[in-house]
C-alpha cells in the first residue's frame, strides 16, 4: 500500500519510523532486533536508508595511489523487501542522486516496483567524505527534483530508451524531505521553500521532515508551506537524543537548533542514561503536542536502536 494512502485513509496520527542497514558482516537477524520492539505500535511503514560507498586512496609506491570504493552497509532493496515480506509492513527505500546514473535508477526502479515495493523517498543524498561538495554521478541527477521527475515520469511509462515504449508503467509513490529549519546549503528559508515546492510539483506526494525538537519550528514551517501552495501531507519527523556524544553530533551533523529549555537540561547530564532518560520525555512531549493538533503522522528517526522509541510509542500509541 502507497504511504499517501495510509495519509489519507487513517482516522489517526500514524506510526512510522526509520532503520539503518547493519554495518557489513552483519545479517538479517540485526535488522529484526531493531523492528521486533516495535511492530506491537502497528507501523503503517518502514522506511530504510540508504548510504554511498566510500572512497579511499591507498599508497602504492613510486607516488602512486589507488581510489578505492568501499561500501560499508547492504543494498536497501533487498532489505525492504525481506521486511515486507517477514512483517507484512509496507516499507520505503530510500533512493539518492549520489552515485547513481539516469540508467542505475531506472533499474533501481524496475527492481522495486518488480517485488511489490510501493514506495521510494528521493533524495539527494550527503557527499562522500573526499568530497569538498555534492558531485552527481556522471548522466545521475543533480538535484532530488531530477529524481522525482524521473520516477514521476517512469508512472508514466517514460523510459530512458525508446526500446522500452512497450515497457509497462510502474506505479510508486513518491516522497521527500523537508527542512523546517531549512536546508544546510540553503541560501535563506524563501529559497528551500521555493525549491521544496519545485520537488512538489515535479511529483512529491508527501513530505517528511528532517528532525527537530522545537515543536513552534514545525508549525510555523507548515504555515509557510501552506501559503505558497504546498497542499501535500507534511509528516514530522522526531529522533529521541539517548546519550552524550548526541549533544554535541546532531545538531552540528544535521544543522539544527535545540530549544534553550532542553538545552540548559542537557548540559547537567553527565551520563548516557540521563541524556536518555531526558531525551525520551521531551520527545514524548513533542509528539502529545504534534498529536493533539492532528499531525499526520509521527516518524521516528531510530538510527538502529529502538529501546527510546519504544518507550515513547508505549506513551502515544
Amino acid at each position: 500500500m502507497k504511504v499517501i494512502d495510509h495519509l489519507r485513509k487513517s482516522k489517526g496520527t500514524l506510526f512510522s519510523f526509520e532503520i539503518l542497514p547493519p554495518l557489513k558482516g552483519s545479517d538479517i537477524r540485526s535488522i529484526y532486533a531493531g523492528i521486533d520492539p516495535l511492530m506491537e505500535f502497528k507501523p503503517s511503514y518502514v522506511n530504510v536508508t540508504y548510504h554511498r560507498e566510500e572512497v579511499i586512496y591507498k599508497e602504492r609506491g613510486q607516488g602512486l595511489l589507488q581510489k578505492i570504493r568501499l561500501r560499508k552497509r547492504p543494498g536497501t532493496v533487498g532489505i525492504c523487501a525481506v521486511i515486507k515480506a517477514k512483517y507484512e509492513v509496507d516499507t520505503v527505500p530510500h533512493l539518492i542522486c549520489g552515485g547513481f546514473s539516469r540508467e542505475d535508477t531506472e533499474d533501481a526502479l524496475i527492481e522495486l516496483n518488480f517485488l511489490g515495493i510501493d514506495n521510494v523517498l528521493a533524495l539527494r543524498g550527503d557527499p562522500v567524505k573526499s568530497e569538498p561538495h555534492f558531485i552527481p554521478e556522471r548522466d545521475g541527477h543533480v538535484y532530488a527534483e531530477g529524481l522525482i521527475r524521473q520516477i514521476a515520469g517512469l508512472n508514466k511509462g517514460h523510459y530512458l530508451h525508446d526500446e522500452e515504449q512497450e515497457a509497462a508503467p510502474t506505479n510508486l509513490c513518491v516522497g521527500a524531505a523537508c527542512y523546517p529549519e531549512k536546508h544546510a546549503e540553503a541560501l535563506n528559508p524563501a529559497t528551500d521553500l521555493a525549491y521544496l515546492k519545485r520537488k512538489v510539483d515535479a511529483g512529491a506526494e508527501y513530505l517528511v521532515t528532517q528532525m527537530f525538537f522545537d515543536n513552534k519550528k514545525y508549525f510555523d514551517f507548515v504555515a509557510l508551506c501552506r501559503a505558497e501552495g504546498i497542499t501535500v501531507p507534511i509528516v514530522p519527523g522526531l529522533k529521541p537524543l539517548t546519550n552524550l556524544r548526541h549533544i554535541g553530533f546532531i545538531p552540528k551533523t544535521f544543522k539544527i537548533d535545540l530549544p534553550q529549555a532542553y538545552a540548559k537540561e542537557l548540559v547537567k547530564c553527565t551520563t548516557d542514561a540521563q541524556v536518555k532518560k531526558l531525551g525520551i520525555e521531551w520527545t514524548v512531549a513533542q509528539a502529545k503536542e504534534l498529536k493533539a493538533q492532528s499531525v499526520p503522522g509521527l516518524h521516528f528517526y531510530t538510527m538502529g536502536r529502538s529501546e527510546a522509541v519504544r518507550a515513547i510509542a508505549e506513551q502515544l500509541f
